[in-house]
């Protein structure tokens, strides 16, 4: 009796994210709900992709793409995402100005997780400068 429960946690216990989100009955699964930037400097690239999995049976569509503010600019595919199939979310940061953020993104979709909140934060700062 001890060996099977023994059996059964470990099993458990090696599940991947994605197998424990589709047992959970999630149908749209992002690899990472926070993305963290760490220290990127004024006027560089603010962009990152998330990528997400259709877990479901059926086609998910992706309604729209929210974000919390006009600093962060979200793109996303229009077409129905098949199940098994992935694609991306792509959010843009302005990076204009120096500190800290913390900002999100709501995604409405057909899915019944729907609306999934997806986030990003760091810390802008200035450019450094060359010491000769």
């Amino acid at each position: 009796m001890a060996i099977m429960a023994l059996v059964i946690g470990s099993t458990g216990c090696n599940s991947t994210p994605e197998e424990k989100a589709k047992n959970s009955g999630q149908e749209i699964w992002f690899e990472e709900y926070l993305h963290d930037y760490g220290q990127i400097e004024v006027d560089s690239d603010g962009t990152w992709s998330f990528t997400f999995k259709n877990l479901g049976e059926e086609a998910i569509v992706i309604n729209r793409v929210r974000s919390t503010c006009g600093c962060t600019i979200p793109e996303w595919p229009r077409e129905p995402i098949e199940p098994g199939a992935s694609g991306k979310i792509t959010v843009k940061y302005n990076t204009a100005t120096a500190g800290t953020f913390l900002k999100s993104v709501m995604v409405y979709s057909t899915a019944s997780n729907s609306p999934e909140k997806l986030q990003i934060k760091g810390k802008v700062v200035p450019k450094a400068t060359e010491e000769e």
